[in-house]
């Protein structure tokens, strides 16, 4: 019988190095227990997380960081996180860090060679959860490259009673792309990286190329993340997709025959994860009295394609209840499913249209895999917020290791 594999204890140096303080020390520098508690488990995830001699998935690290803590104890690292990570406390600890005269008043309480190693500890926690956070942005990459094909398939009209839609004028890429410079260019310049396990691809520039070159890129994982996620629903629809790419490659009718391929696939996943009569169960329980979800065709009452579509986004769970903000009036779909389901209403609109293309020219070809990118996109996204898809192969598909 094989032995299970050692617990691996991680330790924040902000952490260790203030209990070798004094207690009377820590209350004139302000640095409650509470804020300890939380630098330790915070950044003790953060380095389980980017340990890279770790093989395990990253369930089972986060579980082993916690694994020998005592009940009590982790009580009481939650409660420090509700009171240390609520806004103002939160701001005053930004605050105060960034204010000189609390930085000077340290210095002399402490004396200089054991405020070198305060900050030292500091920087040192900082490097690892600044790779965790980089790291994070970039996993988002794929996710926020299907968004952007997906949003754009859709008009302005479309989109005009989305909350808030002026998100939606923002390019998706190009603020992840600028974050992840800021924080090469101003945060991971500025601490010792070689303290944590970052790679040269974790400290290189994320974009060198520029934007386009990137979602050119990163467009044949999601394609193919995209492929894996509808095989795991219906492996025959998958035939659909590659059959559209060989159309558009080999016949003359290329665009019609791949416009027809993915329309059904577009029917059949939706049709066959919810069937039309639960869809109008859904929504009459969560969206009554839309005017846009229902029609009747032969006096019978159906679900409109917008219907299909946001019940398939939300993988036929209820519509959770939220609290109205300035930007949104908590009523209806909230933001994202609400964009998906535009998008792929959208998508099969101009798939209908293009059914009947029969010109066979470059711009129409070019037309059919925008079109084609922005439906694996879509889907991509709502099979994966929809609870459609197995998670736990989520890693498989989008591999860190695989991000420039």
């Amino acid at each position: 019988m094989q032995e299970p594999a050692p617990v691996i204890v991680y330790q924040s140096s902000f952490a260790a190095f203030v209990r070798t303080l004094d207690p009377g020390l820590l209350e004139t520098l302000r640095i409650t227990e509470s804020a300890v508690l939380v630098m330790e488990a915070f950044v003790s995830l953060c380095e389980a997380l980017t340990n890279d001699s770790d093989p395990r998935p990253w369930q089972e690290r986060v579980e082993d960081c916690f694994s020998e803590v005592a009940e009590e104890r982790l009580k009481e690292i939650f409660q420090a996180f509700v009171d240390e990570c609520e806004g103002e406390q939160l701001q005053r600890w930004v605050e105060r860090f960034n204010n000189q005269s609390y930085s000077s008043f340290v210095e002399r309480l402490l004396g200089s060679a054991t405020h070198k190693r305060f900050i030292d500890s500091l920087k040192r926690d900082g490097a690892v959860v600044a790779l965790a956070v980089r790291r994070g942005v970039r996993a988002l990459t794929p996710f926020v490259v299907a968004w952007n094909d997906a949003v754009k398939i859709s008009s302005q009209n479309q989109l005009k009673g989305v909350q808030p839609a002026n998100i939606l004028t923002v390019n998706a890429v190009e603020v992840l792309v600028a974050l992840d410079d800021f924080l090469g260019e101003r945060v991971l310049a500025a601490l010792p990286m070689q303290v944590t396990s970052a790679k040269n691809s974790d400290l290189a520039t994320l974009a060198p190329e520029g934007v386009d070159h990137l979602v050119a890129n990163f467009r044949s994982m999601v394609a193919e993340a995209s492929v894996k996620r509808v095989e795991r629903r219906n492996s025959p629809l998958v035939r659909k997709i590659r059959g559209a790419r060989d159309a558009l490659r080999f016949s003359e009718d290329g665009v019609s025959q791949a416009a027809n391929s993915l329309i059904e696939l577009l029917d059949r996943i939706m049709r066959e994860s919810v069937k039309p009569a639960e869809v109008l169960v859904w929504v009459d329980a969560n969206l009554p009295g839309a005017e846009d979800l229902t029609h009747e065709v032969q006096g019978q009452r159906r679900p409109t394609k917008r219907a299909e579509a946001l019940c398939f986004v939300y993988g036929g769970d209820p519509i959770a209840p939220r609290e109205a903000s300035e930007n949104d009036d908590g009523q209806g779909p909230d933001f994202i499913h609400d964009v998906i389901a535009i998008a792929l209403v959208s998508i099969r609109n101009q798939l209908q249209k293009m059914k009947h293309a029969d010109h066979g020219t470059p711009e129409e070809k070019s037309q059919l895999l925008s079109v084609l990118a922005a439906l694996e996109g879509a889907l991509m996204l709502g099979l994966t917020i929809g609870g459609l898809s197995a998670e736990p192969e989520a890693s498989e598909e989008l591999p860190a290791a695989s991000l420039p």
